[in-house]
């Protein structure tokens, strides 16, 4: 399919597709792999709405990918935070090798790119990079030497918390049982394992208080990253981070992914579509500036996006509608990607 008749199906302006293919595009977060290893979700054919008609999975494909110039994407292994602790390590590692065999069948249309370098090089190539992902710092809590583990740097992130409490920390979800919600010991220990393996601390899914602890543990060095979120400055939500923790990771020199969950960003009286994740990206650029922003989808994440969005082609038309609000093209470019690769050279 070209460029015009994909730009006429989706609904955009062929500006605003020919900005997605030129540019650098990397989602901070996406959940395919869940799919994948639950019912073998087939990530090289192109899927339609499905049954589920774009609520919580099926949004992403390699060729939905390509038709919207998705250049990178962080593929998340997510934890299972009912499995038994002593098993959780020795699950990842099974994940792990069914993930990079994944990968290894695409034919070379898939790599891993751990650091900038290798990202570059596959962009130079034309394929898509693979950039490693941890949701659940559980993961790691039963790993036998977790520094010679995190060595080979596979890693591109790690998310902390996720949905539940945790031995490391507290969650911002409703799900949370502790009643102090701080980072424990284990849990500094590990921001500062991760550190030494210039990976990256995401600090999505956290409680504010393990937030701040988490950012008292962190070398300031180093950036640190929220890879999937809103904003409470738009929608006070428990999933939203607030202007003083956009303001803390902005100043380490690290982004701010949004996600494209609706029940996260919509305000009342607000807009319906993809407009309202372009709210959520404004309020970043005023509370911290244009080098900030970012887009981590979640998409196959089991969240329901905005209706012009459930159809895994949201990067496009959110782009069409940063445009339509006045934003520059060099604007756009930095949240496409622009941004997360300049943290991420500052992190290696």
């Amino acid at each position: 399919m070209n460029s015009i008749s994909t730009a006429q199906k989706l609904g955009v302006t062929q500006r605003a597709l020919d900005l997605c293919l030129d540019a650098d595009l990397i989602d901070l977060h996406v959940d395919t792999f869940i799919s994948v290893r639950l019912w073998g979700y087939d990530i090289f054919k192109r899927h339609g709405l499905g049954l589920l008609r774009g609520h919580f999975f099926g949004h992403v494909d390699l060729p939905r990918m390509d038709e919207q110039g998705v250049t990178g994407a962080m593929w998340s292994l997510t934890t299972n935070p009912f499995r038994p602790e002593r098993r959780r390590f020795a699950v990842l590692q099974k994940n792990r090798a069914r993930y990079e065999a994944l990968i290894a069948s695409s034919g070379g249309k898939m790599v891993v790119t751990s650091t900038p370098d290798a990202y570059a090089q596959a962009r130079a190539q034309g394929v898509h990079a693979v950039l490693p992902a941890i949701q659940g710092g559980n993961a790691l809590a039963a790993a036998p030497d977790l520094d010679a583990w995190l060595a080979d740097r596979w890693l591109t992130r790690v998310t902390l918390l996720h949905l539940t409490d945790s031995l490391y920390g507290g969650t911002s979800s409703p799900a949370a049982k502790a009643k102090n919600q701080r980072l424990s010991e284990r849990g500094k220990a590990l921001v500062q394992a991760l550190d030494r393996a210039r990976i990256f601390v995401d600090l999505a899914h956290i409680a504010p208080p393990s937030f701040w602890d988490a950012l008292a543990a962190h070398d300031p060095a180093l950036p640190l990253i929220a890879t999937h979120t809103g904003v409470s400055g738009v929608v006070p939500h428990w999933r939203n981070l607030d202007d003083a923790q956009i303001t803390a990771i902005a100043k380490s020199g690290g982004v701010v992914g949004v996600i494209y969950a609706a029940n996260f960003m919509h305000r009342d009286g607000g807009p319906q579509n993809c407009e309202m994740v372009a709210e959520h990206l404004e309020h970043i650029v005023r509370v911290a500036g244009e080098d900030v922003p970012a887009i981590g989808s979640d998409y196959d994440g089991a969240i329901v996006p905005p209706d012009d969005m459930k159809d895994g082609m949201g990067h496009v038309r959110l782009v069409d509608a940063l445009l339509r609000r006045g934003w520059s093209e060099t604007a756009i470019r930095k949240v496409m990607a622009g941004n997360f690769l300049s943290a991420w050279r500052r992190l290696r």
